[in-house]
């Protein structure tokens, strides 16, 4: 199983050259993705922006916004120029996890109808696909990525969210959730894999919190508890769950790779740069 790590775009107080430096500093401890969280009305640094900076500064790690709430994009153009670029900068390093979203404020910070975001979403990634390809409502948008195409990986536990990886992604990613449950998941994914008649394998990820060190659990729940604070009872179940010490982070690694999980991603609940060589202590004996 990979293992990557989660930029603290969205953590408060983040300083933006910290940033710079977590992603040059993770590019060479060996972690295999660099990641982002995605909201509009939060006081966190832009998704596609933080990816860019990303890009400029590391050579190996694959860059993915994991997850992209692109339904609150009004604009699939935009979007898919955007992404584009942010690719053709990394050298083809992007890989987009994307999913309709949950808070209502985001949407109506962009004008977009919250109510209808799942087929919003659906028409969003066909477009970006036709943009990529030279086509689309406009044809001659560029640039277009470097191997023709970003490859799509579908996040959500909505009715319609794993039909929508089977037709549009690489696979499935996990918000979050215990060990136990997910290989019920998994199979849940391989399953929509079969009825829309694919033969490929789905690549399965999902991504935890962690928070290593003294008194840095509180400090990550508190965070976590304002990030998701529109989740109610399920925003203290993650703030209780961050992983603060090395050995439940190390049981933790283990039971999502023996559950069948392709890439587990580490969001850390900080910004402190020193971070990254405590998790890489455990994730890379």
């Amino acid at each position: 199983m990979d293992i990557g790590v989660g930029l603290p775009n969205t953590v408060p107080g983040a300083d933006g050259r910290q940033l710079v430096e977590f992603a040059a500093r993770a590019d060479g401890l060996g972690f295999s993705t660099l990641a982002v969280l995605d909201r509009m009305v939060y006081d966190s640094y832009d998704a596609t922006v933080t990816l860019a900076a990303a890009a400029a500064v590391t050579t190996r790690i694959t860059l993915a916004p994991t997850i992209l709430l692109a339904a609150y994009w009004p604009s699939a153009a935009l979007l898919a120029k955007q992404l584009a670029s942010v690719d053709r900068i990394a050298g083809g390093r992007l890989v987009v996890g994307v999913a309709a979203g949950g808070r209502e404020d985001d949407f109506q910070a962009t004008g977009v109808d919250y109510h209808t975001r799942g087929r919003w979403l659906d028409e969003l990634l066909d477009e970006m696909k036709r943009v990529w390809s030279g086509g689309g409502a406009v044809p001659g948008i560029g640039p277009k990525p470097t191997s023709g195409t970003v490859p799509l990986w579908i996040g959500g536990n909505s009715p319609a969210a794993l039909p929508r990886a089977a037709r549009h992604g690489i696979g499935w990613v996990s918000g979050g959730g215990p060990v136990a449950r997910y290989p019920e998941q998994a199979e849940k994914v391989r399953a929509a894999w079969a009825q829309a008649g694919r033969t490929d394998t789905p690549k399965l990820g999902a991504l935890t919190y962690v928070a290593l060190g003294d008194d840095r659990k509180r400090q990550g729940g508190e965070y976590l508890l304002d990030y998701y604070s529109y989740l109610g009872e399920k925003a203290r179940f993650l703030a209780s769950g961050v992983i603060a010490d090395e050995g439940r982070l190390r049981e933790t690694i283990d039971g999502y790779a023996a559950a069948g999980c392709d890439e587990l991603l580490l969001f850390p609940c900080t910004a402190d740069v020193d971070q990254l060589e405590l998790l890489a202590k455990v994730c890379f004996p």
